[in-house]
């Protein structure tokens, strides 16, 4: 029983020992490489911070269709070229765009003795244009053995659509729009407080 506890009280004693001693030496040993990814870490937070400096106001969803075609052609001397390979594809995705103000550039002036708050904001802008890539299907509607179409030709024609897509809504007042509920948004804040509020935009 005696010898049975020593040898418990042993393990115990080498357990303990190991725990302490090896991780040291492993971190220490070219024979063993160790790697810590704080990377991600940082670079979550970096990203929770810009989130939190930014004030959207106001968020556009939108889906499309993409008829897209490809094809490739065989040319010989002056003859007519001579297409032996058409691609099509359907393309449907959806995003959504948002807007709002940087609020790192926002300025506060407050009269306390009138009640009295001037702020000044900087004009809205476009934070994001995010496609859904989860939601996105791509159908073949005509292919032949020799026809391709690479997946970066897709990518580019919803980046293409995408971009077309926020031109066209910031022509038509989405900007404008983000402006107005960030005024009213701030309005309201500070007229809760007993504030009489003025805001402008830079």
């Amino acid at each position: 029983m005696k010898k049975k506890l020593v040898h418990v009280f042993l393990w115990i004693v080498s357990v303990i020992i190991a725990t302490i001693v090896v991780p040291p030496l492993i971190d220490a040993s070219p024979l063993f490489e160790t790697t810590t990814n704080k990377s991600s870490e940082t670079a979550l937070l970096r990203e929770q911070l810009v989130e939190m400096s930014e004030l959207t106001t106001l968020k556009y969803e939108y889906s499309n269709v993409i008829i897209s075609r490809t094809d490739k052609n065989f040319s010989f001397f002056d003859l007519p070229d001579f297409k032996y390979a058409e691609a099509i594809r359907l393309i449907e995705y959806s995003g959504y765009l948002k807007a709002g103000t940087d609020l790192a550039k926002m300025e506060l002036d407050i009269d306390e003795a009138s009640n009295k708050v001037s702020v000044k904001l900087s004009k809205s802008q476009i934070l994001d244009n995010v496609i859904e890539t989860e939601h996105m299907t791509v159908e073949d509607v005509k292919g032949t053995i020799f026809s391709d179409y690479p997946t970066q030709t897709v990518i580019d024609e919803i980046n293409t659509h995408k971009k077309q897509l926020e031109e066209e809504k910031v022509s038509q007042g989405l900007l404008e729009e983000a402006d107005a509920n960030a005024q009213s948004f701030f309005t309201s804040v500070l007229n809760s407080h007993g504030y009489e509020v003025y805001i402008e935009f830079y």
